[in-house]
């Protein structure tokens, strides 16, 4: 066993036994006056957010008579989750937690355990008719209530309900057509025709600036890139916010069989592709390392344009604010055609939502403390609570309607339009996606969009346009997992398999593709499988086959 390998199951490993820890550490936890309520919850440091000063922290505090007080993370996946581990373990946690999905929520095995440990408690009997909104909600959408609902059958937390689009396809490439343009060449079809167009971008200065400074292919985290690169060859689930394997992204079916996808000799084809691009200096260097804030320093560089093309959902890297008019010159590539078709990655199972909670309630709660939180979030699930607290102030951040406004889906009634406040304003006047419970697709898609796709008003119009490219090309062999439950102790040992199993392939396929492995190299593909064998690969497949049979 390699001392790679070594660390990687190290590294799942102290991810699940710090879970076991909860119990021991948490028999009788201390708790706050009934009207001051801790909340431990990601905040947007970045955008000046702060939660104790919030508007809609200060709007809670006044309509619910109570003070609340929060432990904050950031917005980085990886040390938000960390952070949320040490807070349970500690023993020290507080009363909720608020999270964001896409940053580190609790995974269905997550609530399973922490809940039979008496670390959580159950949401059944606090849901009905002192949280309208909410029965509501289960109730116009029952896929909803589903996916609160966890593999034994209880409500230990709320997921976010998301169908948003845009999020339902997230391995997509936005490339500048500026570039395209300037040396005489179209977007690209299939995975050669992309070799050609990136080598273009590396040695024809399509910048103009005389310098070889150009970066064919970037991305944040390498996830995006990897899916999207793949997906020609081999069904590669999207791996984003799957920091702690909370999903299982390396499975796929053959048929009605469970495949861990990266046992197939076409994910060894796909890799292969893909190190010859990191090999040839096509692809960013930082690629699988950097984070957002060092993909946007290169997408906004005060030297000029110098990204050719970007990996990921949407095309944040570039603000609106460049003189240049970088902003408006990239655009979505369909997938690519391989030996596999032209797969998309569809992340289904309620578009953008995900098995699991991001709001919980702790043991460390009263009962009082209990009632007012699920009041609070009845609240959030609101059509004003919603907008209040995603969006900010009426007035300021957003408005509703007036005639002539046009819906996000031209066939919907226009329902609200988010404001761009001067300035230095309205930057603290929301929780953002901490807020949002329940946003269906009438919810979303009403939004009050401007027809300019190339306006930052007309923004989400621009995703919504783009998304259409990969609709239709989602993948016969996904697996879905949002449909399948898995229970009692199985549900305890999957947690830890799947842990370090994805945990693994993440790092592996980065190694694979800087060079650290050779994937060309016969010896380190069958130590790879061997790896994955000795992480309980084969018990693994075997979990969730025997789940989704049930499920059928």
């Amino acid at each position: 066993m390699t001392s790679r390998f070594v660390r990687a199951a190290a590294a799942g490993a102290a991810l699940a036994v710090s879970a076991s820890a909860f119990a021991a550490c948490s028999s009788e936890p201390e708790t706050t006056p009934d009207d001051v309520i801790t909340i431990f919850a990601p905040q947007d440091a970045g955008q000046e957010q702060n939660l104790d000063t919030n508007a809609f922290t200060k709007l809670l505090e006044e309509k619910f008579d109570v003070d609340l007080q929060f432990e904050t993370t950031t917005w980085d996946g990886t040390a938000a989750g960390e952070k949320r581990q040490i807070s349970l373990a500690s023993g020290d946690y507080p009363d909720a937690y608020m999270l964001i999905p896409w940053i580190d929520q609790f995974s269905s095995e997550e609530l399973v355990k922490l809940g039979g440990q008496g670390v959580l408690m159950p949401l059944d009997d606090l849901i009905g008719e002192d949280t309208p909104n909410l029965t509501a909600a289960f109730e116009k959408e029952p896929g909803f209530k589903e996916l609160a609902t966890s593999p034994d059958g209880k409500i230990w937390g709320i997921p976010a309900w998301n169908d948003c689009y845009h999020c339902s396809y997230p391995s997509k490439l936005w490339m500048n057509s500026a570039w395209l343009d300037t040396l005489g060449l179209e977007q690209p079809t299939t995975p050669e025709e992309l070799r050609t167009v990136l080598e273009a971008f590396k040695t024809q200065d399509p910048n103009g600036n005389g310098e070889a400074d150009e970066i064919p292919l970037s991305a944040a985290g390498g996830s995006s890139l990897l899916s999207y690169l793949m997906n020609p060859f081999v069904y590669t689930a999207e791996m984003y916010a799957n920091a702690e394997g909370t999903t299982p992204a390396t499975l796929g079916t053959s048929g009605d069989q469970v495949v861990l996808q990266p046992t197939k000799d076409e994910w060894r084809d796909g890799i292969s592709y893909v190190a010859s691009l990191y090999a040839d200096g096509l692809i960013d260097e930082a690629a699988f390392t950097q984070n957002g804030e060092a993909i946007i320093a290169k997408g906004n560089s005060a030297e000029g344009v110098i990204v050719g093309s970007a990996a990921m959902m949407h095309p944040w890297f570039v603000s609106d604010d460049n003189e240049d008019g970088r902003y408006t010159q990239y655009n979505a590539v369909p997938p690519l055609t391989g030996p596999n078709g032209s797969d998309a990655t569809y992340s289904g199972g309620g578009a953008g939502a995900a098995p699991g909670a991001t709001f919980v309630i702790t043991n460390r709660s009263s009962e009082a403390k209990q009632k007012k939180l699920m009041q609070i979030v009845d609240f959030m699930v609101s059509y004003d609570g919603h907008l209040l607290g995603e969006f900010g102030v009426e007035g300021v951040n957003w408005a509703r309607p007036e005639a002539g406004d046009v819906a996000l889906d031209e066939t919907l009634e226009p329902n609200f339009k988010v404001l761009t406040p001067p300035e230095g304003e309205g930057v603290n006047n929301s929780w953002g996606p901490i807020a949002q419970f329940f946003s269906d697709a009438e919810f979303r898609n009403g939004q009050v969009t401007a027809t300019d796709v190339d306006t930052p008003e007309g923004y989400e119009r621009r995703l919504f346009e783009a998304t259409k490219h990969y609709e239709g090309h989602e993948s016969d062999e996904l697996f879905p997992y949002w449909d399948v439950a898995v229970t009692g102790e199985t549900a305890t040992e999957l947690a830890t398999i799947q842990t370090n199993v994805e945990n693994f392939v993440v790092q592996a396929a980065a190694e694979f593709v800087t060079g650290v492995r050779d994937i060309g190299s016969d010896e380190d593909w069958a130590e790879f499988q061997q790896n994955l064998t000795d992480l309980g690969a084969d018990r693994y497949v075997e979990i969730y086959q025997e789940a989704w049979d049930a499920s059928k």
